[in-house]
């Protein structure tokens, strides 16, 4: 991954079709019989702490890393992604 960012060219038709971005902030790896037990206001732990960096998918192909952040003046809180990280996407993914 690298942090330069380059122009994308509009030229090609596909650069205005939306994709879907999968942000993963970790994985829990309960046992089965902890799983049946969940219910509302459970607790599973994950494995990454609070100010870890998250991960940004694309199908299953990593594309960069971020931290979490607050989209600035929305007063509900809305999460936002800051990227930290960003792949080489000039190949495809």
């Amino acid at each position: 991954m690298t942090d330069a960012t380059q122009d994308i060219p509009n030229s090609n038709p596909f650069s205005q079709v939306p994709i879907e971005i999968t942000i993963s902030v970790g994985k829990a790896r309960p046992l089965v019989r902890d799983m049946l037990r969940l219910q509302r206001d459970s607790v599973l732990p994950l494995d990454r702490r609070v100010d870890d960096p998250v991960e940004l998918y694309v199908g299953d192909k990593l594309i960069a890393r971020g931290e979490l952040t607050e989209v600035e003046g929305d007063p509900n809180g809305q999460l936002a992604v800051r990227l930290t990280e960003v792949a080489d996407l000039q190949n495809g993914l």
